[in-house]
């Protein structure tokens, strides 16, 4: 269990100053609960013995407050140094694990649940919290208080004081079998917990596909059974709890009735004074209380244990793609070249890409068209290496992407997918993702070559409309539009448009491609779309087909290609434009 505290001890190490003040308070607090009791015995001893003068009454009794003002005053300071410390470790973990998830690579959170990450950075977390503080406290509290408290007893009378004491071992080994087996089912309780999570986040962001096929009653189905599972396995917890703590107090009560029997025989034998009986008496509960308590020390422990080990899991892991050492430092330029490209995915049956060959000068126009797995989207994703290329095989700017600095290579890209993701933002907030003191002058601009600018009025409060959640809002046109927006904003060397005017109509799109063809001469432009009028004025067009090339060519030389898929694809969207003309004007 203590080798999962690795994880934390930067941690501790960094905030040692104050654990160490907060240990010095719980001393101070310790050392004062101990005092007490001889004040009581004393004050026993003098009312009892009948021959007291009121100064001495109150000289007890002045000791005994100031007693009380040091440990009302150092729990307040331990609690401050401690459970603060505990807090700021908390906060800077979920810190350091939310910044390990943004260097993570895509293939992570395709592997592990969004759901489960939630929880760890949030559920598991507030467990680590609670070990590193309360733990800590009654950890060393319970050594120390323990320690303490039996030599005071056995100080007063070894014999009664050892006898008192008997049940205690019995007490240690249940608290040693019960840490095992809260361990044990902790763990469980938290991996239901990340299942539980993940159903709930995966059923709310994807609702409306729910609503739509009437999936409504599957879906609470898939949540109440998961609930029903966290629950019996947090019920499995309670009943150990259940169990364990009315036997510490029975085993408790058993060592109050032995003090009772042996204190009371060594009264009656003048062996101990009224005051030291009523002082063990006061001891012995001092001492259950730490014994109880370890329970908790044990429950804390271990679900903290539990928890870092899930939290390290993350800490741990490497991005699979990363920066070289040494790399290139700089935005590189537009020129993009591939030479012989092969991609295969881990499990896949044939290559996603092979032998793909192409070189696309700086400024200029590439458009890609092919079915669907014919490898579009793979080849590019291997240009910012969102999927690792081989060496040798990308380049960017003349320089192979491997040799480049990830986040520069990256800036050199303007990334608008088919699926557009808009934050839960404004849309003005949206387009200014990537550049946030965006000028006006060039906010209007990029909103215009988007033609987003004519949806304006629609919006009902402007740009400062809030979209929702994905920008559930908006139209799938309006999200692609915001998405094209926001990439012109950072001003990519590379555009990539990947059928990112899929749900746009034929003017718009034709409006759109035309400005941005005019906006940036400079710019070189990926196109990819299932549409021959979108690659009409593409430099440079490839079709691909099962990872390969199958043709390339201009627009013009493809379409001369009267057996090819690309002249079979445009003779197809033609008649299909001339039927839904004709259709048009019969109706």
């Amino acid at each position: 269990m203590l080798r999962e505290y690795r994880t934390a001890l930067p941690y501790l190490r960094e905030h040692r100053g104050r654990y160490a003040a907060g240990a010095l308070c719980l001393l101070v607090v310790d050392g004062s609960q101990v005092l007490m009791p001889q004040l009581v015995k004393r004050a026993v001893d003098l009312v009892s013995s009948g021959a007291f003068s009121r100064r001495e009454v109150l000289e007890v009794c002045l000791w005994m407050l100031l007693a009380a003002l040091a440990i009302a005053v150092s729990r307040f300071l331990w609690r401050y140094f401690i459970h603060g410390s505990s807090r700021r470790i908390e906060a800077a973990m979920r810190d350091a694990l939310f910044s390990r998830l943004m260097d993570l690579s895509a293939g992570y959170f395709q592997a592990n649940k969004t759901g489960d990450l939630m929880a760890r950075a949030t559920n598991d977390l507030g467990n680590v919290r609670q070990a590193l503080g309360m733990g800590f406290v009654t950890l060393f509290d319970g050594v120390f208080m323990t320690a303490a408290v039996l030599v005071a007893m056995f100080a007063q009378n070894p014999r009664v004081a050892l006898l008192a004491v008997i049940p205690l071992p019995a007490i240690t080994l249940l608290i040693l079998g019960f840490g095992g087996m809260v361990g044990r089912r902790f763990h469980k309780v938290q991996e239901l917990y990340s299942r539980l999570s993940g159903i709930a986040q995966e059923t709310m962001s994807g609702i409306r596909v729910v609503k739509s096929f009437v999936k409504e009653e599957r879906f609470a189905s898939d949540f109440s059974e998961a609930n029903d599972r966290y629950a019996e396995a947090s019920l499995s917890v309670a009943k150990v709890f259940a169990f364990f703590f009315p036997l510490i107090s029975f085993l408790s009560g058993l060592t109050t009735a032995i003090l009772i029997l042996a204190g009371g025989r060594a009264v009656l034998g003048n062996a101990m004074s009224p005051g030291e009986i009523v002082a063990m008496l006061a001891y012995l509960e001092m001492l259950i209380w730490p014994m109880i308590s370890a329970g908790f020390t044990v429950t804390m422990l271990q679900r903290g244990a539990a928890s870092l080990s899930r939290v390290a899991e993350v800490l741990s892991a490497e991005p699979a793609i990363a920066s070289a050492p040494g790399a290139i430092r700089g935005r590189p330029s537009g020129s993009v070249e591939l030479r012989e490209l092969s991609l295969t995915y881990g499990g896949a049956g044939r290559p996603a890409l092979e032998g793909v060959s192409l070189r696309l000068p700086e400024g200029s126009t590439l458009g890609v068209l092919g079915r669907v797995g014919s490898g579009k989207s793979t080849l590019l994703k291997a240009l910012p290496r969102l999927v690792e290329p081989p060496p040798g095989t990308v380049f960017v700017g003349g320089r192979d992407v491997l040799s480049l600095d990830l986040g520069d290579l990256r800036r050199a890209f303007g990334f608008v997918p088919q699926d557009s993701f808009l934050f839960s933002d404004t849309v003005a907030a949206n387009v200014r993702f990537a550049v946030p003191e965006l000028g006006e002058e060039r906010f209007r601009r990029v909103v215009s070559i988007a033609a987003l600018d004519r949806d304006v009025e629609l919006f009902p409060a402007g740009w400062e409309t809030v979209v929702g959640e994905r920008g559930m809002t908006l139209s799938g046109g309006q999200k692609q539009r915001v998405a094209i927006a926001r990439a012109l904003a950072a001003d990519p060397a590379i555009l990539v448009l990947d059928d990112a005017l899929s749900a746009v109509d034929a003017e718009t799109e034709k409006a759109i491609l035309a400005a941005l063809l005019r906006e940036r001469a400079g710019r070189t432009n990926i196109l990819v779309s299932h549409r021959v009028s979108t690659l009409r004025n593409a430099d440079l067009v490839v079709v691909l087909d099962e990872g390969r090339v199958a043709q390339s060519g201009s627009h013009a030389e493809l379409l001369a290609d009267s057996g090819g898929y690309y002249a079979e694809m445009a003779r197809l969207q033609e008649l299909e434009a001339g039927y839904g003309s004709g259709a048009a004007g019969r109706a």
